[in-house]
């Protein structure tokens, strides 16, 4: 996800830190541009608030602010101004946070969290249970040596962190990350935890190689502790996976397919692969990820796409090199998928919103809604048929009016609310959906509608589940750094970190402003690398085994000659 500490300006680098200090300096227009909005963004090198302009210069879309010390910021800000303006009308103000953890004190980003001034609920909540790692990747900081300390949360820490999550009072999912929780030797306890406290849904973020070394040594071994975990309350697990080759993917790319094999038998049938994306590196493989995907649909539910988050202090010339946006995405899975995923297929992630106000006032309870802002992610549902090596991938936009469903969902929302039988008023709005689906496009074997029918009638999670597992989503989300930073994207982010003091902090703000949030916390609640390896009895500043891979024999085994078969394409 994130590119660190590459050169920078070591002048700049020094300068003193202002945040929550404002400054009213407009940033200046340039010929030939069209301002498309105005926002609030930060310094990059002193974090001071500034006035931001974004604005449309030859086909793309930049942000620019202008600070009193070090002058114009002007960063990429989306790839394409035709797909930046057709997600921006679909913008959708949440309904504010279900529960205020902090008063406002200072300016946004700097106030977290959550304040009275944040849009939106929480959606995700990401729980770091360690920042130990058995990798060292070149774009991540994330990890105990690269900090210095080693910081774990305690049970009775997770317990009290997932009651603050509760006074929302919202069912949200929670996610536990790291560095990589398949280091921790409690991790089932955290995930009995989770249940014990009422969480539904459980992701785990993780590299899985831990599940491929049990596997290389045991396999009933392996596939034992993914039932466990699964059987414990794991709904998902979120798979590193930057691409299909070695180059691309040297992180795991060996060990996937043991993964997969260990999930299979395993019953841990809902993988979503993370491919972090970086302009130049992985970029020419999308179309092999989405494809390798669709093979292995019995594990793998959705692929999201995250473009490269650039944090640290980097050169402009640097940056272009490696930044992509979520337009530029769109466009080589386009090319890449000979045409079958369309730009036309994706929609702003925030679009759901209008389906849960419309099931809202359906059942006249308040529903969970991601409201976040349309810059943030976008996504789309695949159909996969497969016929021996070839694969057809039908976006659900091919015989579904998606854009005229949508604007029929957001006019028909006042009756159900106004209405004084919301139930009927809600089951003639429900018939007449079928209007915007062309079943004659539909594939023969899928009936989007009555999927929908019982999404909506039975509000159960098991038949939202059904719709997952019928279809392959795709989606992005690309998180910011402090070169393209939106204040207005921020305000309204749904994916939090919770930290032992009780506060939900933006993942925007947890991350970026590091030595305001994520690491000025962990080092708080942390302990020396030294105290860790003496209270384990493990050698001096020592916290954990790096992975060193027998690669010879992971290739010799047919299961990783299977995994690949048929992605790579000579064209791609």
């Amino acid at each position: 996800m994130f590119i660190d500490h590459l050169v920078g300006d070591l002048s700049i680098q020094e300068s003193s830190k202002k945040p929550g200090e404002i400054v009213y300096i407009l940033p200046k227009l340039h010929s030939g541009e069209e301002v498309l909005s105005l926002t609030t963004s930060v310094c990059p090198y002193c974090y001071r608030v500034l006035p931001a302009v974004i604005v449309e210069r030859d086909g793309r879309v930049y942000i620019r602010r202008t600070c009193p010390e070090h002058g114009e910021i002007e960063e990429l800000y989306y790839g394409d101004v035709d797909f930046y303006k057709r997600v921006v009308k679909y913008t959708e103000d949440g309904r504010g946070a279900r529960h205020v953890y902090t008063q406002v004190k200072t300016l946004c980003p700097f106030n977290c969290g959550l304040c009275p001034m944040h849009k939106q609920h929480t959606a995700l909540v990401n729980m770091v249970i360690t920042n130990r790692c058995n990798l060292s990747c070149w774009y991540c900081f994330f990890y105990s040596e690269a900090s210095g300390y080693v910081y774990e949360p305690t049970l009775d820490q997770i317990r009290e962190m997932v009651r603050s999550i509760k006074k929302q009072g919202v069912t949200v999912a929670i996610q536990l990350t790291g560095g990589e929780p398949l280091l921790r030797e409690d991790l089932v306890d955290i995930v009995k935890l989770l249940k014990e406290e009422g969480v539904r849904h459980i992701q785990l973020n993780t590299n899985g190689i831990r599940f491929a070394e049990l596997y290389i040594e045991d396999p009933v071994k392996a596939v034992e502790y993914a039932r466990e975990l699964r059987s414990n309350g794991v709904n998902t697990v979120y798979l590193s996976f930057d691409g299909v080759t070695p180059v691309t993917n040297w992180k795991n790319h060996w060990e996937v397919p043991y993964i997969l094999e260990t999930f299979r038998k395993a019953g841990m049938t809902s993988t979503v692969l993370v491919p972090t994306v970086i302009k130049g590196v992985n970029t020419h493989e999308l179309g092999a990820i989405v494809r390798f995907a669709a093979r292995h649909m019995d594990v793998i539910r959705a692929v999201n796409f995250q473009p490269v988050s650039l944090t640290g202090y980097m050169k402009k010339h640097e940056r272009e090199k490696y930044r992509i946006t979520i337009p530029e995405v769109v466009k080589l899975i386009e090319e890449q998928t000979d045409g079958q995923v369309t730009r036309d297929a994706w929609f702003p992630v925030n679009v759901s919103a209008l389906f849960s106000r419309f099931i809202e006032g359906f059942s006249g309870e308040f529903k969970f809604e991601m409201s976040n802002h349309p810059i943030c992610g976008v996504g789309t549902y695949i159909y996969v048929e497969k016929k021996g090596n070839e694969i057809k991938l039908t976006p659900i936009t091919s015989f579904v009016d998606v854009e005229g469903l949508l604007e029929y969902l957001r006019e028909k929302w006042e009756d159900l609310v106004t209405g004084s039988n919301r139930y009927m008023v809600g089951l003639r709005l429900l018939y007449s959906i079928r209007k915007f689906i062309d079943s004659s496009k539909q594939p023969e074997e899928f009936d989007l509608y009555k999927l929908l029918f019982n999404v909506i009638i039975k509000r159960s999670y098991e038949a939202l589940g059904e719709l997952h597992y019928k279809l392959l989503f795709l989606g992005q989300m690309h998180f910011m750094d402090l070169y393209n930073y939106d204040i207005q994207r921020v305000q309204r982010c749904n994916i939090h970190y919770s930290v032992p003091d009780g506060r939900l902090i933006p993942f925007c703000a947890f991350n970026i402003f590091d030595d305001v949030y994520r690491d000025k916390i962990h080092k708080e609640y942390g302990i020396s690398l030294e105290e860790y390896s003496s209270k384990y009895s493990l050698p001096k500043g020592q916290v954990t085994r790096k992975y060193i891979r027998d690669r010879r024999r992971l290739e010799s085994s047919e299961i990783y000659k299977l995994a690949y078969e048929g992605v790579i394409q000579s064209k791609t």
